[in-house]
């Protein structure tokens, strides 16, 4: 599904299952975690491009993407942003794009038909290699994740099979190179009129095989060059979880624990019934804990049910007590070095940074700057790049 949110939001606060005598104290933080805002550090991108697209590499390394075939790429932690067009693709909107180093990068377009689309380059951008066209005039990719370099995933909106019952759409690949649809027969059906977003890239999530991005670097505004490489090694072997979330008529969570084979579906309690309602974003810190974020972006002051958490891998979902919520386009969760649980939910014009047992904090930006956001991306070692339209990028540490 393709989505335009600009409005403005009613202040929610997003935590998880574990905090719950947290939960019932956040009431009474309402007023302080409101007033306790701060400005993000904007980031000059050199584009007006929309961005939905983000992926930090390190520190220095991050790429993000966005409509007219536009993608970008800092290797200096932001201080410059290279922006370019891939060849022949002006007419793409790239709403996803994972990256491995400063060379290595996969991006994602989401369109009907042949519009929905992955490239890849090993050189920076200087060479792009079309990897798939989706030949099917109903098909509509939404979202792609890497495990690894070489073992990826894209789920796109439900298409019929030879029978008209409808499924949704899930590629696979095993090199890095050859992707491979999921035999329609191993999902579950989708439910007449229900779809996925296509709104910041993540509403599949996996468990990244465990990377390596090097010791942290010993002063976090000044990275140091020898302390942090510029791409990730592989130490682990892909993990085989795979959920995707919908919306529109259901608001469900897929869940596969084998990477693909079997499929199990949940219902959630998140708001869903029209085509721009539902559940836009999902993440996983582990195999059990989880958030899912999203509700209506044509009416995004509605109070939820917006948010919800699990604590069972995704057989169920607890909804979050506070209001009043609104509608959230992306959630991530942190990946600092020192195991402490931090979320990043994306409002249309702020930032909640959630570090329990602390208030929420909202970070925004000035009424004069009137910045929007769309999607984000946690950076190794702790923070986030966020991204938005206008080629808005900003940085939290």
């Amino acid at each position: 599904m393709v989505v335009h949110a600009d409005s403005r939001f009613l202040t929610p606060f997003g935590m998880t299952r574990p905090y719950k005598t947290v939960c019932r104290l956040l009431p009474f933080f309402l007023l302080a975690s409101a007033l306790a805002q701060t400005e993000p550090r904007a980031q000059l991108s050199h584009t007006t491009e929309s961005l939905r697209g983000v992926s930090a590499v390190s520190r220095r390394v991050a790429w993000a993407s966005g409509t007219h075939g536009t993608y970008l790429r800092t290797t200096d932690a932001g201080a410059h942003w290279e922006s370019a067009q891939v060849p022949g693709a002006e007419a793409l909107d790239f709403r996803g794009v994972v990256a491995f180093s400063a060379d290595e990068a996969f991006l994602m377009s989401a369109g009907p038909g042949e519009l929905s689309r992955i490239y890849y380059t090993g050189d920076g951008g200087k060479h792009w290699a079309l990897q798939f066209r989706n030949t099917n005039p109903k098909g509509f990719f939404d979202s792609i994740a890497f495990w690894d370099p070489t073992h990826g995933v894209v789920v796109g909106d439900p298409i019929p099979d030879d029978s008209g019952k409808l499924h949704f759409e899930v590629l696979l690949t095993d090199d890095g190179q050859i992707w491979h649809s999921i035999p329609a027969s191993q999902l579950p059906a989708a439910i007449e009129g229900e779809g996925a977003f296509a709104a910041s890239n993540t509403c599949v999530a996996i468990l990244p095989t465990g990377l390596s991005n090097g010791p942290p670097p010993r002063d976090p505004f000044k990275p140091d060059k020898a302390a942090e490489p510029e791409s990730v090694r592989v130490v682990g072997a892909p993990d085989p979880n795979i959920w995707f979330a919908t919306g529109g008529s259901a608001a469900r969570v897929f869940h596969s624990g084998d990477r693909g084979a079997n499929w199990q579906v949940v219902d959630t309690p998140i708001m869903h019934g029209p085509a721009s309602a539902g559940i836009f974003s999902i993440a996983f810190r582990d195999a059990l804990h989880g958030m899912i974020a999203g509700g209506d972006y044509q009416h995004p002051n509605q109070d939820g049910p917006n948010l919800a958490s699990t604590s069972d891998g995704g057989k169920m979902w607890e909804l979050s007590p506070l209001r009043p919520l609104a509608y959230f386009s992306a959630v991530a969760y942190d990946r600092n070095d020192k195991g402490e649980e931090r979320v990043f939910i994306v409002g249309s014009d702020f930032v909640f940074d959630f570090r329990p047992p602390r208030d929420p904090q909202r970070v925004s930006a000035s009424k004069k700057a009137a910045l929007k956001l769309n999607a984000v991306s946690a950076v190794p070692h702790g923070g986030a790049l966020v991204v938005g339209p206008g080629g808005v990028i900003i940085r939290l540490q």
